[in-house]
């Protein structure tokens, strides 16, 4: 039997929400959701090496508050509990995307975590298991920890069903200088909705798409309802990736990234440059993602 390396690096990719339906809520007092997840080329670098006990995290690029209330710390430590592996595990993670943007950075930390860390213990635990850690984390977390980088997502998005990918295609991710707290963003839809909006509906985005153009023809966030009114920098950057013909132009998850499928890398460069010089805030290049990255062996 071979011997786990000591140590594996991964990068965590971000996704953008391709559809993005807010329906009823449960009992649980969550919303049921409908959602297409598709992993984009913006990534955390995440290294996880073993150690004889406990959990470190060093944290480059972003200031995120308590390293221990860090989602990739939890998720070390959820595994050393679920497993009751005699180890420790030390974790480097050099942040590129955004917190608050609705682009997932965090649950895919946590994923890239989780799945480096499982594959360092002599006995790691299956898929099924590995992914309902994941939900315990987050909701998005199970999408990094699925087979597909494009996936239909229900419940709280947590159940996936992992779709055919598409070819990868230009993005534009546009970044307005704003925090989107997700729950003021549910609550600001619920009042809304209650003030005479836009009722939720059980309909659904129908049979998973096989083109850009069938992805464009479906694409909406109901978040939009609400959360551009609210920040004018989001509202200014999907009035302004929309008007460079970028078809579809959408928020991502609730907020505040958005972003823009585009023709060709070309047109994707040329209206990034521009946005940036308009708007004043980050808009990158980049595209979408056809599988998730692997985890590497990290030598020495």
């Amino acid at each position: 039997m071979t011997s786990p390396p000591a140590a594996l690096s991964v990068r965590a990719p971000a996704k953008i929400n391709l559809f993005l339906r807010v329906l009823g809520r449960r009992s649980d007092g969550f919303h049921e959701l409908e959602t297409l997840f598709q992993a984009v080329d913006l990534c955390d670098d995440v290294s996880v090496r073993r150690v004889d006990d406990g959990v470190a995290l060093d944290l480059l690029g972003a200031d995120l508050g308590p390293l221990e209330e860090n989602l990739a710390h939890r998720a070390a430590r959820a595994l050393l509990a679920e497993t009751g592996a005699t180890a420790g595990f030390h974790v480097r993670l050099r942040k590129r995307i955004p917190a608050g943007a609705g682009l997932g950075g965090g649950s895919s930390d946590a994923a890239a975590v989780l799945k480096a860390a499982n594959a360092l213990l002599p006995e790691p635990i299956g898929p099924e298991t590995l992914s309902a850690l994941g939900a315990s984390l987050g909701s998005d977390v199970p999408f990094f920890l699925g087979s597909s980088a494009l996936a239909r997502g229900t419940g709280r998005g947590e159940r996936l069903e992992a779709l055919p990918t598409l070819p990868e295609a230009p993005v534009v991710l546009v970044l307005p200088p704003v925090h989107v707290a997700t729950g003021a963003a549910y609550a600001a839809l619920v009042e809304a909705r209650a003030g005479g909006g836009e009722a939720p509906c059980f309909a659904h985005v129908g049979d998973a798409p096989a083109t850009w153009e069938e992805v464009a023809a479906a694409a909406r966030n109901d978040f939009e309802e609400v959360v551009p009114a609210k920040h004018a920098g989001i509202s200014r950057a999907l009035g302004a990736l929309r008007a460079s013909g970028a078809s579809p132009a959408l928020l991502s998850g609730s907020g505040g990234a958005c972003f823009g499928i585009f023709a060709d890398p070309g047109t994707a460069e040329t209206v990034a440059e521009t946005l940036r010089a308009r708007l004043g805030f980050p808009a990158i290049a980049t595209r979408t993602l056809s599988r998730f990255p692997e985890p590497m062996v990290v030598e020495g």
